[in-house]
């Protein structure tokens, strides 16, 4: 396995949303560190906001009056450093791909001083909550996706 290089925060796009968030004493174990698992928590959280901020989908009634879901299909982490409690962190999510039924997330969490904590790369996909079954991503959400990927594309070098 190819373990992946930290970036540090200026290395991500300049127009990347960033979710400023703080870590909790529930988030973390005895020893004061965020449990690992709770980091998905926190970039879920991050998600929310990111959602109304930057796609200017609103994630409550995206669930809610139109039941449509965006549950985590797949998730997996890379661990950097240990996140403390009490530390202010930015949380950083770029689409990575959107498919026909999900879309992937790589979410990138650094602390104060710029240093990647974890990076994520979570795959999304919608569903229709009543029916529980797999549904196209809707359309504004997918046109949303797209314009934030796009916003956040490295410049193309000329050839």
């Amino acid at each position: 396995m190819n373990r992946p290089i930290p970036l540090a925060a200026g290395a991500l796009p300049a127009a990347a949303f960033r979710a400023p968030a703080r870590i909790r004493f529930q988030e973390c174990d005895p020893a004061g560190i965020v449990f690992f698992a709770n980091w998905f928590g926190l970039a879920s959280a991050a998600i929310e906001e990111w959602f109304g901020a930057e796609l200017g989908v609103d994630f409550h009634e995206l669930h809610g009056a139109r039941r449509t879901g965006t549950g985590f299909a797949h998730a997996e982490a890379d661990y950097f450093i240990p996140g403390l409690m009490g530390q202010h962190i930015l949380i950083t999510p770029l689409v990575e791909a959107i498919g026909g039924a999900s879309y992937t997330l790589r979410v990138h969490i650094h602390n104060q001083e710029g240093a990647e904590m974890v990076r994520l790369r979570l795959i999304s996909a919608t569903t229709n909550l009543d029916t529980r079954r797999v549904m196209p991503i809707p359309a504004d959400l997918r046109a949303a996706l797209a314009a934030y990927q796009a916003r956040c594309a490295p410049p193309e070098t000329p050839a």
